[in-house]
């Protein structure tokens, strides 16, 4: 099915944070790479999921969501930044997936329901964002969580511990890696409002790691490592 005819059929319009694993993608040690994504159509049979790594129409997926547990699938399509996941699922399980759906959409609509640590970190409306390194190479990015002070990211590549770069407008360094990507500190605080506008980029149909060439010199251009110090 592509995603297309997908947007035609009953789901659930929902964002759901997970992880997942590609065939093929290995980290440094040779385990298995792990990716942050997050849902934004889900049905019984297939789902929607927005990824730093797309894949391959065809790719089996590995992939776990917090309100959904362990789930199996097939890659069935592709577009900029995301994937039709079509689940493997016993009838059992597409009833227990349904009924999940059901309370899930039921939760959305109740406007009592407030999740405080949003308040101190946003879940940005567009999670696909663009890491600009220091030597000007510009690599996509998925971004897991947002504050003023920083953001979770997910990535094809894992800069160490210390690399300045800048996650959209915002300059900072990794400070720290996660299971599923690293965290960057910003070198100053950003004002809240502007955040998301700041750090949100289009998915962009590049390859990983190619250097482009630079543009016109905007507020997003990233210092050395001597100018992007923290202290």
């Amino acid at each position: 099915m592509t995603v297309k005819d997908f947007l035609k059929q009953r789901a659930v319009n929902i964002v759901v944070g997970g992880n997942y694993e590609l065939p093929n993608w290995l980290d440094a040690q040779g385990r298995p790479r792990n990716f942050a994504c997050r849902t934004s159509r889900v049905s019984p049979f297939r789902m929607i999921v927005a990824a730093p790594v797309v894949g391959r129409v065809g790719d089996q997926i590995t992939s776990y969501f917090g309100d959904f547990g362990s789930l199996e699938g097939r890659i069935s399509d592709t577009t900029a930044g995301e994937f039709l996941l079509e689940l493997n699922m016993t009838g059992a399980m597409r009833q227990k997936m349904a009924d999940k759906l059901s309370w899930l959409e039921k939760k959305l609509k109740d406007a009592s329901v407030q999740d405080a640590r949003r308040q101190a970190r946003i879940i940005p409306a567009v999670p696909h964002s663009a890491l600009t390194l220091a030597d000007g190479s510009i690599h996509s990015c998925f971004i897991i969580d947002v504050s003023v002070s920083g953001a979770a990211v997910s990535a094809d590549l894992q800069p160490a511990i210390g690399t300045p770069l800048a996650v959209g407008a915002c300059i900072g360094r990794v400070v720290r890696h996660l299971p599923d990507g690293f965290a960057v500190q910003f070198v100053e605080p950003q004002n809240r409002a502007d955040l998301e506008r700041r750090i949100a980029r289009p998915p962009q149909l590049r390859v990983p790691g190619v250097r482009l060439a630079r543009e016109p010199a905007q507020d997003n251009a990233v210092p050395d490592a001597d100018e992007a110090g923290t202290g």
